[in-house]
């Protein structure tokens, strides 16, 4: 035991490092601009990506930028489950809850079939698809490993889903007078179509209360989304090339049983109030730690040949989300 831990320290210390330095820049950026538009999550992929092309991590360092990658990534989703209840989930009302699953269905859809026609490899396409439908980095960070997903096709979706994010928090807003929105209309939309919880606060704080809450409730309604799709994937990929049959763990994932046993506590009132905000930290960590590892296996330049192609399937996928989301809450006559 000491021994494999001595053997992952190296570079599980450096991926700790690239999120010093995001976390340092994350807080430089709220200073300056007064909010922060650039996470630590996708700044730490970001250094992680500059440090892997400037230079090349010796093979000491390799098995903890790994462990961290893929271990640390699925215990994050795991501790995600004790942040959702399900007396949350149910204040929506049943019509609601079915259009949120109609509307992550319809835009997964949609948003891989654009990349296989764009030309795409099949993993890549997938891993946009449920980065727009979803919930961005965090969706594509939890079904990259269940998938079989190359380091190289991670960083390039969420580089790209990173960007458009940024965009849409600042360009959203002016949807309300264009589009003539309630705070409640509004609120949906923000849920439905921005990607990071945060990114929800930052896009409906500005315009109100009543955004702010409906928005929120509607994005958690999309998180838990994650959970069904990462377990289909797994069904979808399993046996990969080879075709044979995974045993029922690697049919179903661990970190998602854990992920779904946790909201079940949640939902019962099982998880103390004074260990959620704790979870939510450490889910959070830990995901920055594995974005740092994934960037840490990626050269820029691999990266850039799919730019063009990338940038075009999430741009469109975007475009179909917020359009599926308009006609949902006109259908629902949401207030």
């Amino acid at each position: 035991m000491i021994q494999a831990a001595r053997k992952l320290l190296p570079g599980v210390v450096l991926c700790a490092a690239v999120v010093l330095g995001a976390e340092i820049l994350q807080e430089a950026e709220a200073a300056v601009f007064g909010r922060a538009w650039l996470e630590a999550l996708v700044l730490a992929i970001l250094i992680g990506t500059i440090l892997r092309t400037l230079w090349n991590p010796p093979a000491t360092m390799q098995p903890g930028i790994g462990f961290s990658a893929k271990m640390l990534l699925e215990i994050a989703v795991m501790l995600l489950g004790a942040s959702i209840s399900g007396q949350a989930v149910l204040q929506l009302g049943g019509w609601m809850l079915a259009g949120i699953v109609i509307v992550v269905t319809v835009a997964i859809a949609a948003s891989f079939g654009i990349g296989r026609v764009l030309g795409l490899p099949r993993r890549m396409a997938l891993l946009v698809a449920v980065g727009n439908s979803i919930c961005g980095n965090s969706a594509i960070a939890a079904v990259a490993p269940v998938i079989g997903a190359s380091s190289k096709d991670v960083a390039s979706s969420i580089a790209f889903t990173a960007v458009l994010g940024v965009v849409v928090v600042i360009s959203l807003p002016l949807s309300i007078a264009a589009l003539h929105l309630s705070q409640g209309q509004y609120g949906v939309l923000a849920g439905l179509t921005v990607y990071a919880v945060p990114q929800v606060l930052a896009a409906t704080i500005p315009v109100g209360v009543v955004s702010t809450q409906i928005g929120t409730l509607v994005k958690l309604i999309r998180v838990l989304m994650l959970g069904p799709v990462v377990l289909l994937c797994s069904l979808f990929f399993a046996g990969g090339a080879s075709g044979k049959k995974p045993g029922f763990f690697k049919l179903v994932p661990w970190f998602i049983l854990g992920f779904l046993g946790l909201m079940a506590l949640r939902t019962l009132n099982l998880i103390p109030a004074v260990v959620q905000s704790p979870a939510a930290f450490a889910a959070n960590i830990l995901t920055v730690m594995a974005m740092a590892a994934l960037g840490l296996g990626v050269d820029v330049r691999m990266v850039a040949k799919a730019g063009p192609r990338v940038t075009l399937t999430v741009i469109l996928s975007l475009l179909i989300l917020g359009a599926i989301s308009l006609e949902l809450i006109w259908s629902l006559g949401v207030a």
